[in-house]
């Protein structure tokens, strides 16, 4: 089969030929139909992520249909359209039976970081990682749910956002759109922060209910000014360099919760004081449950959320893709269709 894959840090992504994975017991063999481009995949290449993992097929926004199941896996499951769950937990530690298998210790695999993705023709993955699509929901909007949404929707409740809160989310991209209508749904004020007017735009379509041009406007300035002095309840850091997190901690409200989702070579510079004196909360979230999946995907398909896709690209036109998001010009995903 065909996939896209990372030779480690710096070096390109190359579309090659691999072999086809076969399925193991309580494993399924997925037939990739739509995989979203995030911007992980770029810090990989970069080389600021780096797992020691390569060769590596990148893709953890996976969209497919089973078509073949290993022992133990029913088979009326064959011919379902799914959206894959990209960790594996080892379902024995005490995060994992707690449900929160993305801070197990001891993963068994994480589709597209240390196990193969699906920037590839098919994914191996286990049966119950596997979450039916309804039909209404086409392959290109169901790719970014896997990631822009369940991880909006678990960066939200980390950050106990609730009804009357002025939410700030800093940087308008996949995961951000999903940030601004999960915390709308959740009863909040929000404000979008970017830098292009054509992502503002599609933000205020969401439902923002207000945007601020960065690099236009004093960022934290405006953000006073639209809270009535006070600041913000939260803050979804996305983008996380020296001047945004500096934003960031200016526009923070008393016992506000600044939230990273994103990072970049740049470090948190702040002095404990800013902290103490507000009692202020610095935190972070990483990705989704499995429960946060099924979730994400019954919003969706209620229409309660929308993803946002820019483009869908073929294999072999990838790094049109990964240019494109490099460069910001992407207002959403850019989603592979093998």
């Amino acid at each position: 089969m065909r996939a896209i894959r990372y030779h480690g840090p710096l070096k390109p992504l190359r579309l090659e030929d691999v072999p086809t994975p076969e399925p193991g017991p309580g494993e399924v063999l997925v037939r990739v139909l739509a995989a979203g481009l995030c911007h992980t995949d770029l810090h990989f290449t970069s080389g600021l992520l780096d797992l020691g993992v390569a060769p590596l097929t990148l893709g953890h926004e996976i969209v497919g249909r089973i078509e073949r199941a290993g022992a133990g896996v029913p088979a009326e499951r064959i011919g379902e359209r799914v959206v894959v769950y990209y960790y594996t937990g080892c379902g024995r530690c005490r995060r994992c039976l707690a449900g929160d298998e993305n801070l197990c210790d001891a993963l068994r695999a994480e589709h597209g970081f240390v196990t193969d993705g699906g920037f590839a023709e098919w994914v191996r993955a286990p049966a119950r990682n596997a979450i039916p699509l309804p039909a209404h929901v086409s392959d290109a909007a169901a790719a970014p749910i896997g990631c822009a949404v369940t991880s909006a929707i678990h960066a939200a409740e980390l950050a106990r956002v609730g009804l009357g809160d002025w939410v700030v989310v800093l940087g308008v991209g996949g995961v951000g759109y999903g940030l601004v209508q999960v915390a709308r749904l959740r009863g909040a004020r929000v404000v979008a922060v970017g830098r292009s007017e054509a992502k503002l735009e599609r933000a205020r379509a969401l439902g923002a209910d207000a945007t601020v041009r960065a690099g236009a406007e004093d960022v934290p300035a405006r953000i006073r000014a639209l809270t009535g002095g006070g600041g913000a309840d939260v803050v979804f850091e996305l983008v996380a360099t020296r001047e945004t997190m500096g934003w960031s901690l200016a526009a923070l409200g008393k016992r506000g919760r600044l939230v990273f989702v994103g990072y970049s070579e740049d470090a948190l510079q702040v002095h404990p004081i800013q902290l103490v004196i507000g009692e202020q909360v610095v935190t972070a979230s990483v990705g989704c449950t499995l429960a946060e999946l099924r979730q994400a995907v019954d919003l969706v398909a209620q229409g309660r959320v929308r993803t946002v896709v820019d483009r869908t690209l073929p294999l072999e036109r990838f790094q049109e893709g990964v240019d494109a998001l490099a460069a910001g010009a992407l207002v959403g995903r850019a989603v592979l269709v093998p």
